[in-house]
C-alpha cells in the first residue's frame, strides 16, 4: 500500500512539474489583473504585468503620476512613493506568480512575512516603477519569494517575501477527532 501511495506521489509530482515548466508565459493588462487578483484601483499597484512565468517569476511596472491619490499626503511638496506602497506593488506582481498556477485563478493571496527590505532611492510621481519578482518555494500555499524594483533601470528597492493561499492552506489542515 505505502509503494502505491508513493508511485502515485511521485507521478503526481513529476506531472505537476512538468505542467509548471511548460505553461506560457502571460502577459496582463488591467483586465488581465482583474482577472488573476482581487485589487482594484485605487489600491491596484501594478499598471502592467508585463511577463508571468506561472510558479517561477514575474516583470511588470507602475507608472506612477501626479495624480496617485498618495502624492498630496506623502509629502505635501515632497511627493514620493511610501514604502509601505513598494512593498505592496512588489507583493501584488509576485502574487501573480501563484495566481496563474491551475485552479488559483482569482483566488485571495496573503503576505505573511516581509525581510531584507531596503529603499535605496525616492520613487516620484512620473517615475515608472519596474518590478521583478521570483518565487523560490512553493509548497502546500505557502510561497518564499523575491523582489526588485527599478526606476531608469537603478534598483531602488528590495525585498524578501512569504505569500500563502488560504484555500490551499485549508487542504493541508489537520481535522481534529
Amino acid at each position: 500500500m505505502a509503494l502505491i501511495l508513493l508511485e502515485v506521489f511521485l507521478e503526481l509530482l513529476i506531472t505537476t512539474n512538468w505542467v509548471i515548466k511548460n505553461m506560457k508565459k502571460l502577459r496582463l493588462d488591467l483586465n488581465g489583473l482583474h482577472e488573476y487578483q482581487q485589487n482594484r484601483y485605487p489600491y491596484l499597484l501594478i499598471d502592467v504585468a508585463e511577463e508571468v512565468s506561472p510558479g517561477k517569476s514575474a516583470k511588470g511596472y507602475k507608472n506612477l503620476t501626479i495624480n496617485d491619490w498618495w502624492v498630496t499626503v506623502h509629502f505635501p511638496g515632497d511627493p514620493s512613493m511610501p514604502g509601505a506602497l513598494q512593498i505592496e506593488a512588489v507583493v501584488q506582481l509576485g502574487a501573480l506568480m501563484v495566481t496563474t498556477l491551475p485552479g488559483n485563478k482569482g483566488k485571495v493571496v496573503y503576505m505573511t512575512s516581509a525581510n531584507n527590505i531596503k529603499f535605496l532611492k525616492k520613487i516620484l510621481p512620473g517615475d515608472r516603477l519596474d518590478i521583478v519578482t521570483k518565487l523560490l518555494s512553493w509548497k502546500r500555499g505557502i510561497g518564499k519569494c523575491t523582489g526588485v524594483g527599478y526606476v531608469c533601470k537603478e534598483k531602488v528597492c528590495f525585498l524578501d517575501f512569504t505569500i500563502v493561499m488560504p484555500h490551499i492552506l485549508e487542504e493541508y489542515k489537520v481535522m481534529k477527532k
